[in-house]
């Protein structure tokens, strides 16, 4: 049995229409599930998305049903309209929308609707996407809902907060000479720094956060906004054809090592892992995180488990532990005592366990308390890390948020208690698509730049990162996901086991080692984002029917633990869509090169030796890679010079060793 090329790809069957590009003169956009993505005037990006969003009570985003769907597109203009239902079982919701566009580059887009009963929401309405190129710390010119403007700057480093309130419209130059202004109406809209979560992107919203949520949308109750754009300026004349060839040049050394890497131990899939310890040795992997949580009958049977995979791996052992911090009551508590019989009971459970690093967090920290809200009882952070000190007295203790940077942003440890600052990642909070997967890698400059700027100069070390969503601080838990589909806060993500899922890994690292992180932690050991084989409570397609040893990113694992060496710096011309990493080793020069996009990408390298030898991960390689953990060393590798165009298939990685 052969696995599907869509398996390959993204670990699913599940079909994904492209997007239809909509034009109007030199206006482009694409059209996705009734909203709008890469809107564009003369191939240069001015809005990221318009998108009219339903969002449940834990922030889940329904995907609509769309009926009655028409599309005219002429020269000069385009128009969409069509219906949509966003439904479960308990509660319904219908609108309708209407999208033009005009070759003068103006858009409008209305979408008005209804309650069929009592609708339960955290957020019903316009979202509006502003990209990061050639707009992080540029101005902008804020209109609020009282007619009053104020000239301000996106932020540089991402704001926890909301960087503008009450906005009526918010107008940034795009051209020289051009100037771009979205307009919202309907209700009183805010921006949030998008990068918090990982996104490419400032999003301005409705309906600010400080009013409650959720709140009930009343059956028969009407709803009706709109966004438009306009621009002032001189119109570019027609769009520019997408550049599907990247030069990646590098450099001298950037100055630091590569980071250490290491994997993610979930308890619940650590028995598992010992039994593929033999596969997980082969990653080389410097560390494992261990999650420790009592709450979740997590004992000392969990901790030696542990120990015995650390011992397998020959790996330095983190411990990542929960300390409940809640009275008699369950509810939150700041009491020394109650911390103090935690802090005991976690030591006691690791009794015999060598940690080499201890990280350690209140419960109540791994829910997100929004800006302007006021935080639940909690530890001081003097007195959880002394705590964890006197109860770890020759670890090295850190901490920050076992969540997202986000979370971290809004709450930040003085950095002189801590011996290093920590947080974790996933890119499929806000959307479950391939391209705002991939568009995540955008935002990393700006989240390691931001933790270094108020981490205090001490270590750093990203926290186990999946594209799965291993928890949820935005709601009950992450959701299940029976029809093995693309959504966003899925507990189990298909892509985790296909092609886009390794690229992914790759394209973070190299973000990552250029940025001088010391240490990230990707995937885990088992479980939905594990990078040995094993059975799991969902449905594996292809995996399940024949049993590999390991799945297409324990390759970019193993291989980027590898790189002990000076990391280079490197310049890539089209950063969206390729992303590459350079390391010196004892042995020479080695680079990971990965296409980003599901488009066949031509790769011109400057700056290096003038031969290497290459191994691809890719389409037709992903059988043999899976099926034997040792692909890398074993498998045939073709010869590459410096006049040669490297050609990358579709969400293809690349290992370059330089002669």
């Amino acid at each position: 049995m052969h696995p599907t090329s869509s398996v390959i790809l993204f670990g699913t069957e599940e079909s994904v229409d492209p997007p239809l590009v909509l034009t109007a003169g030199s206006l482009t956009a694409d059209l996705e599930t009734g909203n709008l993505r890469y809107i564009r005037i003369g191939g240069v990006e001015v809005l990221r998305a318009i998108a009219f969003l339903v969002r449940d009570r834990n922030w889940g985003t329904y995907n609509p049903e769309i009926s009655n769907l028409s599309v005219e597109d002429g020269d000069d203009r385009f128009k969409v309209t069509y219906d949509a239902v966003c439904r479960d079982d308990e509660q319904e919701l219908t609108y309708s929308a209407t999208i033009e566009g005009r070759s003068d580059g103006s858009l409008r887009f209305e979408a008005t609707g209804s309650a069929i009963n009592d609708f339960v929401t955290n957020r019903t309405g316009f979202v509006v996407l502003h990209a990061l190129e050639d707009v992080v710390d540029q101005p902008v010119t804020v209109e609020h809902t009282d007619g009053k403007l104020v000239e301000s700057r996106f932020p540089k480093l991402i704001n926890p907060a909301c960087p503008f309130e009450d906005v009526r419209a918010l107008t940034h130059t795009i051209l020289p000479g051009v100037r771009a202004a979205v307009r919202m109406e309907g209700d009183a809209f805010e921006m949030e720094d998008h990068r918090n979560w990982m996104d490419a992107s400032y999003k301005t919203y409705v309906r600010p956060l400080a009013l409650p949520w959720p709140y009930t949308i009343g059956a028969g109750e009407k709803i009706s906004q709109s966004v438009s754009l306009t621009l002032d300026g001189s119109v570019p004349a027609s769009a520019t054809s997408a550049d599907t060839e990247a030069v990646v040049t590098i450099g001298e050394s950037a100055g630091h090592a590569m980071p250490r890497i290491g994997l993610a131990v979930p308890p619940e899939h650590a028995e598992a892992a010992l039994n593929h310890a033999d596969l997980l040795k082969g990653t080389g992997v410097s560390h494992l995180v261990c999650h420790f949580d009592q709450r979740k009958g997590h004992d000392a049977g969990s901790m030696r488990l542990f120990q015995d995979l650390g011992a397998a791996l020959d790996a330095e052992l983190v411990l990542e532990a929960v300390v409940p911090c809640v009275d008699e009551s369950d509810n939150p508590s700041a009491d020394l005592d109650i911390l103090r019989r935690d802090m005991a009971a976690i030591r006691d459970a690791a009794s015999g366990v060598e940690f080499k690093r201890v990280a350690v967090s209140p419960a109540s920290d791994l829910k997100c308390t929004l800006p302007g809200s006021v935080f639940p009882p909690a530890p001081d952070w003097v007195d959880l890390f002394a705590a964890a000190r006197d109860a770890f007295p020759s670890a090295i203790v850190g901490g920050g948020m076992f969540s997202y940077f986000t979370e971290l942003n809004r709450k930040r440890p003085p950095a002189e208690l801590l011996d290093f600052i920590c947080h974790s990642g996933c890119p499929i909070v806000h959307a479950g698509d391939d391209v705002s997967v991939m568009e995540t890698l955008q935002a990393l400059p700006s989240i390691f730049d931001s933790v270094r700027a108020f981490g205090g100069g001490k270590p750093y070390w990203v926290f186990p990162t999946a594209i799965a969503m291993r928890a949820n601080p935005y709601g009950a838990a992450p959701a299940e996901n029976p029809k093995n589909i693309r959504q966003a806060m899925n507990r189990v993500d298909p892509r985790e086991r296909g092609l886009l899922g390794a690229a992914w890994y790759a394209g973070y690292l190299a973000r990552a080692a250029a940025a001088g992180v010391d240490a990230v932690t990707l995937g885990a050991v088992a479980g939905p984002s594990g990078v040995v084989y094993s059975a799991q409570d969902h449905h594996q397609p292809w995996f399940d029917e024949v049993g590999p040893q390991v799945l297409p990113h324990y390759h970019v694992i193993a291989g980027h633990a590898a790189l002990r060496g000076e990391v280079h710096a490197v310049a890539v011309s089209n950063p969206g869509a390729i992303q590459a990493l350079c390391v010196s080793k004892a042995d020479g020069l080695s680079a990971w090169i990965c296409n980003l996009t599901g488009e066949p990408r031509a790769v011109r390298i400057d700056g290096s030796p003038d031969e290497a030898s290459v191994l691809v991960l890719d389409e037709q390689s992903f059988e043999a890679a899976c099926r034997d953990a040792a692909w890398r060393e074993s498998a045939p590798r073709t010869t590459w010079t410096a006049a040669e165009v490297l050609t990358l298939s579709p969400y293809a990685v690349a290992e370059l060793r330089f002669r």
